[in-house]
Order: structure tokens, then sequence, then C-alpha cells
């Protein structure tokens, strides 16, 4: 597993602090050894990504980041502060590590209202317009789900990440399974979040 940055930096303020920074982690399961001492931080507003064949501990350190699974040794920070199972963190935070639930004979828009309502928080907070806005959906929200090709899945899955307008997003492998022009479609997205100032770490092939 190797890191990049897909996109340029602006350069953060000196005393920034790291929306992410994890030290040394290390993942063990059972005699496999699935992350090897990983440390490294991204810096506020950077597109950061994790790359490496399937296998390389991608995902299993992005789940370490978010406190979904317990690293054999090291540490992770967001935003300066340990991260733990739970942590009201995440509420800064918008994620793909698993492949979304959608109900297929919902529409998108009913989809991601029930994702919010389930989280208890009234759907007034939720911030539809702007991340439909930004997942270029456009009329296709009003189609049940099941007509949705995988890129249009992908957006969807997008905008679900977005509802909390995230300072730092964490998308794992967000253009697997889509076409060439799916692809480009999703990466300028990607593109576009960081010039906005989201923080975003993913991981790709």
């Amino acid at each position: 597993m190797t890191v990049a940055r897909p996109a340029p930096s602006p350069a953060p303020a000196p005393d920034a602090v790291p929306p992410v920074a994890v030290e040394h982690l290390t993942k063990r399961f059972g005699d496999i050894l699935a992350v090897d001492d990983l440390t490294l931080e991204v810096p506020p507003g950077s597109v950061l990504g994790l790359l490496g064949p399937n296998g390389a501990g991608k995902t299993t350190a992005l789940r370490m980041v978010l406190g979904l699974v317990h690293p054999t040794r090291g540490r992770s920070f967001l935003f300066g502060e340990r991260m733990r199972p739970g942590s009201p963190l995440l509420r800064r935070v918008g994620s793909i590590v698993e492949r979304p639930g959608f109900v297929p004979h919902m529409t998108g828009i009913d989809n991601l209202k029930a994702f919010w309502l389930s989280g208890g928080q009234p759907l007034s907070e939720a911030h539809l317009d702007e991340a439909l806005e930004i997942a270029g959906l456009g009329s296709a929200v009003h189609r049940k789900v099941r007509t949705y090709s995988t890129g249009m899945r992908q957006r969807l899955a997008l905008a679900q990440a977005l509802l909390n307008q995230p300072e730092l997003l964490v998308l794992d492998e967000p253009t697997v399974g889509l076409d060439p022009q799916e692809m480009r479609e999703v990466r300028e997205l990607i593109r576009r979040l960081g010039a906005e100032g989201v923080t975003v770490l993913l991981s790709s092939h």
C-alpha cells in the first residue's frame, strides 16, 4: 500500500490541526498482517489516496481511522483528538467504507431521508439540497434506486456521505465498478470537494 496525493493541497496555516493523523497503525488478523506500521497526516483541505491492489490493507486502514476496527498497535487521531469507537468527532466526517444498503424500491431522495432519520437526527438538519447539487443526480433522485446505474448509485452514496456537510470525507474505492466516463465524473466530484476545502482520504487500486 502506498500513499499518493491526487490533487494539490492548499498550504494550511502553520498551526492547523490535521483532520487525520495516524501513528504506527498495525493490524493483524491471526497470522495475517493486514496493515504494517502506517504513519501519515492528512493536511486540512487536501486530497490523499491510499493506493494498492486488493488485499493491501487499504480498507482496514480506513476502518481503523474511523474507529470501526481496533488496531493491534498504533493510534488514530481525528482533528487532533484520539479516535474512539462512537466518538462525537464522527459528526464532522462523511464516509463510504461499506457498500450503502439502499432500498431498491424507494427513490433516491427517500433513501437519503431514511438514512438520516435512522441516526436520530431531525430532517431539518440534513443538507439535502447541497448534497444533491454536489452529487449531480438531477431529477434521477426522484426515481427508484433499482433503476440506477452503478455510477448513479455511487453518486447517491456520495450525497449520503455529504448530508452533514463534513469537514472530512473518507471514501473506500469510490470508483470501483464504474465505467471510464463514470470514473472521470466521480474523480472530478472529489477534486471539486477538495477545492472547496473538504479534506478527502480515499483508497484506490
